[in-house]
């Protein structure tokens, strides 16, 4: 394994990477900003993960500028959120959408899946986080405090636990587990600040579908890299639920380069008839080195890390490779690759730090 000096060099590089993926907003893209496939868009769930990396550095100025951007956003769209907590939304643009012009705060238009409940749930997720550790270090005034309840109601409108969305990966409607435990663990983050206010069912609900439904993703899908998320950074499984995601998707995703999203995916999938050689996608391999790592299982943790090594580019960390391929694709550097994988290589320094 990787010394902690040669660690600590990897983080300041793919930090500078991942800095440039910024917008002065404070916003970042999901890839290279001008990249023809619209990856230079903000999406609210990428900003998330992308802040992560920040916030394990300690770098709160960072992470604070995305957040007044992302509340921004909303306050910018309050009658749209207005009208949707009014009456359940009926059509896929009716929902608040997913990314936004990292610049102006506009929508985007075209067709896109824009029911993506967990986007909003992790948001809530990490403002509550944040405000916990420091009141008032983001929600800094009256106007802050009634958007973010205001999504809180969002979420009620929807009967969230029990609305199909487009999910984590942005496809087929389908009741995802992953967008519920997102939203499951954004309300039970939020409810600890103050003047927030948070029904219990509307986490109880939620929680409720999880130990239904769980370790299945959905009805459609057995397994599916987003269940990572309900295991961390989300927290809302139950130790029995953890091990059988891990294991099944040890078992039936991972891969060499990285872990495919799951079986049948068409996205990149380098075979023609599109259901099998699924592409690999490298933050799969960070996001187990950071799950073991928390675990304490340090062997474990130590091998994905050396994996997810072995994935970097000079231009960075891509967002897949191809099927058994040392080619991976034009999205490169994804963002939410490069932020955990430095939480990844923070997290096994911290632990080989002595005492």
């Amino acid at each position: 394994m990787a010394h902690p000096v040669t660690r600590n060099a990897l983080i300041v590089q793919h930090r500078h990477i991942l800095e440039g993926l910024q917008y002065s907003s404070g916003l970042f893209a999901a890839s290279k900003k001008g990249m023809g496939e619209g990856y230079d868009k903000a999406w609210l769930r990428d900003n998330f993960y992308e802040c992560l990396a920040f916030e394990v550095l300690g770098d709160f100025e960072t992470v604070h500028k995305t957040y007044r951007a992302i509340l921004d956003i909303f306050r910018k769209h309050e009658n749209k959120i207005d009208y949707a907590i009014a009456k359940k939304p009926e059509y896929t643009h009716q929902y608040i959408h997913a990314r936004y012009n990292p610049e102006s705060f506009d929508e985007y238009w075209e067709e896109w899946g824009n029911k993506q409940n967990d986007s909003i749930g992790c948001v809530l997720f990490e403002i509550g986080n944040l405000e916990t550790r420091k009141p008032g270090m983001l929600l800094e005034t009256d106007d802050d405090r009634r958007v973010v309840q205001k999504l809180v109601w969002y979420l009620s409108t929807l009967e969230y636990w029990h609305d199909a969305d487009s999910g984590m990966w942005e496809e087929n409607e389908e009741l995802h587990a992953s967008s519920v435990g997102a939203c499951v663990a954004g309300l039970k983050s939020i409810r600890r600040v103050r003047d927030i206010e948070v029904p219990d069912e509307l986490v109880r609900k939620g929680e409720a579908f999880l130990r239904e439904i769980l370790p299945r993703e959905s009805h459609q899908k057995f397994v599916d890299l987003a269940l990572l998320s309900l295991v961390w950074p989300y927290d809302v499984v139950t130790d029995d639920e953890r091990t059988e995601i891990l294991e099944h998707i040890e078992y039936h995703l991972l891969r060499d380069r990285g872990v495919i999203r799951y079986k049948g995916d068409r996205y990149f999938n380098k075979n023609e008839d599109g259901t099998s050689e699924e592409a690999e996608w490298t933050f799969g391999l960070s996001w187990l080195a950071i799950i073991y790592e928390r675990l304490g299982d340090r062997e474990k943790a130590q091998r994905f890390l050396e994996e997810a090594v072995q994935t970097a580019t000079p231009r960075g960390q891509p967002e897949l490779y191809f099927s058994d391929s040392s080619a991976y694709n034009e999205n490169t550097p994804l963002g939410w690759s490069e932020s955990l994988f430095i939480v990844a290589l923070h997290d096994l320094n911290e632990r080989a730090k002595p005492g």
